[in-house]
């Protein structure tokens, strides 16, 4: 500890929270935890080792996938130290500047999924739409400049995070809510004024909601450009090229806003509710994610088959 002035002394560590009440049970909690990493990482590395290998997968459509699993491996690497140190070692303890580099961290890669996601939904509404122009629409050089921009663009929205959260005092309080670090969290142990972090957290909550507002908009020009098809058939066909980024929509946005609805509508609910909606934030879009585009892409899935077979055979 060291002191700020006569009267008070700012705190050297924050203490993170596993579930509360089940402190004996941890080392048994954390074998599910484990193994959902473990199949995130595998998972996300697996689909990045098949689109750089293969010649057939350097589409757009991929490339996009790729920077969607490179975001699911950061988020899950992010997490991962305090999730293992808490319900493996007992050990829920973290200083003030390595919260502020995860929180930065799990936001970024957060705020960078959303924006893939946000990319996928035009690739879709391109390739449905404009199919004739797709590839000249969406070349290899176009699409590393937009996964450069989204990524540069999230770096800035969120690096006034930690630098405003390290200008804060903290005297008082030191229990956060969750097993990982998150601005809305650490801002409340602040015992200055925090006015500054409410409003630009508030800002960056509405550029995430854009996010999700365009996508929804993407797809009711889809689905306009679907109803004109005449036959039923190709109707379904061209949906089903949708499906496995609906479902990744789903598994990224529907936690979130079931965290949102949680802690603004049941404040009395119990904390093991809402510790365990923030972790599925976490832990299910990375482990979802290549399982779901694994299933419903044929090109991705035959590959993981035939080299399953390879090594049997």
């Amino acid at each position: 500890m060291f002191t700020v002035n006569s009267s008070e002394t700012e705190i050297s560590t924050f203490f993170l929270i596993g579930i509360p009440g089940m402190e004996h049970a941890h080392i048994w909690v954390s074998i599910p935890i484990c193994f959902m990493y473990l199949i995130a990482i595998l998972g996300n590395c697996t689909i990045l080792f098949f689109i750089k290998t293969e010649p057939s997968l350097h589409e757009p459509m991929y490339y996009f996938l790729s920077m969607l699993a490179l975001s699911d491996l950061g988020l899950s690497l992010s997490s991962l130290p305090t999730m293992l140190r808490i319900f493996l070692f007992n050990a829920p303890g973290i200083s003030p500047d390595a919260c502020f580099a995860q929180e930065f961290f799990i936001h970024g890669f957060s705020a960078m999924e959303s924006s893939v996601l946000l990319i996928m939904s035009f690739d879709r509404f391109i390739a449905i739409c404009n199919p004739l122009r797709y590839t000249s629409i969406l070349t290899s050089a176009r699409v590393t400049k937009i996964g450069l921009a989204f990524s540069f663009k999230n770096v800035l929205l969120i690096l006034p995070f930690p630098l405003t959260l390290k200008h804060l005092r903290y005297c008082k309080k030191t229990l956060l809510s969750h097993s990982y670090c998150l601005h809305q969290d650490v801002m409340k142990l602040a015992c200055s004024d925090n006015k500054v972090n409410v409003i630009y957290g508030l800002f960056v909550a509405v550029t995430g909601t854009l996010d999700l507002g365009f996508i929804f908009m993407s797809y009711m020009m889809i689905l306009k450009a679907v109803l004109s098809i005449a036959s039923q058939k190709q109707r379904l066909k061209v949906l089903n090229t949708c499906v496995s980024h609906i479902c990744a929509v789903l598994i990224f946005y529907v936690p979130i806003f079931s965290l949102t609805v949680i802690y603004r509508f049941a404040k009395h609910s119990s904390p093991i509710v809402r510790i365990f909606m923030a972790d599925v934030f976490l832990l299910v879009p990375p482990l979802m994610n290549p399982i779901v585009y694994c299933v419903k892409s044929q090109q991705i899935r035959n590959m993981v088959l035939g080299k399953l077979c390879q090594k049997h055979s």
